[in-house]
C-alpha cells in the first residue's frame, strides 16, 4: 500500500526488538513530529541514542514528515531501546513507503531484520570471570 493510497484515518503500527528491549511505533497522518515515550526526539538526553534513532529518518528524506510518529519503548538498556525504536521506525517507513526497503537494506540490514545475537551465559566453575575465561597457567 503506497502513501497516497493510505486513508487519512488509518494508522500503521510496527514493532521493533533488540535484546530485551521492545518498541512499538504508531504512524498517523500529522506534522512530522517524533516522540519516544511521550518525549520529543529533540529533547532526548543521550546524544548517541538520539542519532541512532534518527538514522532511518535521515535516510528517508522529507517524505516521512507527513506523519507523526509515536514510539513506546520498554525493557533493556538505553542503546537496546534506541535500536528497538530505530527498527520500529524503519519498519513503519517501509510499510508506508515500500520503495525505501532497498535503501534501508543497503545501508544496514538490522534496520529491518531482527538481530538474534546474545551474550553467552557464564559457566558454573568460574562464573565470575565469564563464559570462557580460565586461570592463566605458568609454563615454567
Amino acid at each position: 500500500m503506497k502513501a497516497k493510497d493510505l486513508p487519512q484515518s488509518k494508522m500503521v503500527l510496527t514493532r521493533g526488538k533488540r535484546k530485551r528491549a521492545v518498541a512499538e511505533a504508531w504512524f498517523k497522518p500529522g506534522k512530522g513530529s517524533v516522540k519516544i515515550n511521550s518525549v520529543p526526539l529533540e529533547n532526548m538526553g543521550n546524544e548517541l541514542a538520539k542519532l541512532r534513532i534518527q538514522e532511518p529518518l535521515i535516510l528517508a528524506g522529507d517524505e516521512w514528515k507527513k506523519y507523526s510518529i509515536n514510539v513506546s519503548v520498554h525493557g533493556g538498556g538505553i542503546m537496546g531501546q534506541a535500536d528497538a525504536a530505530r527498527q520500529a521506525i524503519s519498519r513503519g517507513i517501509v510499510n508506508v513507503f515500500p520503495e525505501m526497503k532497498e535503501r534501508f537494506l543497503k545501508y544496514d540490514r538490522f534496520l529491518l531484520a531482527y538481530d538474534p545475537r546474545r551474550t553467552e551465559p557464564h559457566k558454573p566453575p568460574r562464573s565470575s570471570q565469564g563464559p570462557r575465561r580460565y586461570k592463566q597457567r605458568s609454563k615454567r
